[in-house]
């Protein structure tokens, strides 16, 4: 009785002091083997200063001095065994084994809340995020397709965000996303440490709309000779697929006509509906329009490989569930 006493005295506490004490109870009640000499209140301070990435900014809500809180910081790291901060252009960012760090502090932190709102009749349920950047000209359909075993699991909360490629790269260095899903693979850098996995590749095909009388099927088309003054809807110069369709249709003293060049899947889909017109798109693309025949495939071209890939970094910490899904291609 005189233990729970003063647990409950305790948590009168602000709540993160609260939090801190209840683990260090339950570590040293359950005598968990190499944390008992773990300091929480280094951890909270860590904490703070990762989501601020600002040293003063975290002294000042922490009512420390930011010589007193750099020595804190200095002593968890030396606890650890790792940096968990480097300066970049006057800017802390976190180190691989920062980023780990963190993940497990915001778990400490949020199993603490869980453990109060528990105890408070209003439990919740604890989740595994997991950070995914796609390139915004990606296709819609692939990246759900590619996110669907995980979609079904109410334990991963998956954040996605989408942007250029250069861009989400330097997010993935900085560690602030786990996975970048591209249609190119990343440059070989070593220093960069990124690691590029082909985990999809797709035949291009040129689709239409079907004619009025032929609802479901349209007349077959003879590559490349039957492009000739054919009016196309093409993805744009920039992309990974364009020069080689332009080479064939050189090589075959081809010249059509080009409605529009496209970066964007989702505009391509749009303008193959209402132009008529032909478009070069890989089949995941329009596969909606494909299954409701609004449009159809009227020419695969074999010659042409569009590849989903990817990206993550070196790190000595894998993520477990992107993991599984990589693992399970």
């Amino acid at each position: 009785m005189a233990a729970g006493t003063n647990d409950s005295a305790h948590c009168r506490d602000p709540p993160y002091s609260c939090l801190i004490h209840l683990f260090a109870q339950y570590v040293l009640r359950n005598r968990i083997i190499g944390m008992s000499d773990l300091n929480f209140h280094h951890l909270r301070y860590f904490w703070a200063v990762a989501h601020r990435r600002h040293l003063t900014k975290a002294a000042e809500a922490l009512h420390i001095s930011p010589s007193a809180l750099s020595i804190q910081l200095r002593q968890l790291e030396e606890r650890l065994g790792h940096a968990l901060f480097e300066r970049r252009n006057r800017q802390l960012v976190l180190t691989e084994a920062g980023r780990i760090a963190l993940a497990h502090a915001d778990a400490i932190f949020k199993t603490g809340q869980e453990l109060l709102s528990t105890l408070r009749g209003t439990p919740a349920a604890r989740r595994v995020v997991l950070r995914v950047g796609a390139v915004a000209t990606l296709s819609r359909n692939f990246q759900i397709g590619w996110l669907a075993p995980v979609l079904q699991d109410q334990q991963v909360q998956i954040r996605l965000v989408s942007g250029q490629f250069r861009e989400l790269l330097a997010q993935l260095s900085a560690h602030g996303l786990d996975v970048v899903l591209a249609n190119e693979a990343a440059a070989r850098d070593t220093s960069a440490g990124w690691v590029s996995r082909r985990i999809a590749s797709q035949t291009l095909s040129l689709v239409s709309r079907p004619r009025r009388r032929a609802r479901t099927s349209a007349q077959p088309l003879r590559f490349p000779q039957d492009l000739d003054r054919q009016p196309l809807i093409l993805p744009s110069e920039d992309s990974v697929v364009r020069p080689a369709f332009d080479l064939l249709l050189e090589e075959a003293g081809v010249q059509p006509v080009v409605l529009a060049e496209v970066d964007d899947m989702a505009m391509l889909r749009l303008l193959a509906r209402q132009t008529g017109a032909l478009a070069l798109v890989p089949p995941v693309v329009v596969q909606d329009e494909l299954q409701a025949g609004t449009l159809v495939e009227r020419c695969s071209i074999p010659q042409l490989q569009e590849n989903f890939y990817a990206v993550t970094m070196r790190r000595r910490f894998a993520h477990p569930v992107l993991q599984q899904m990589l693992a399970a291609g």
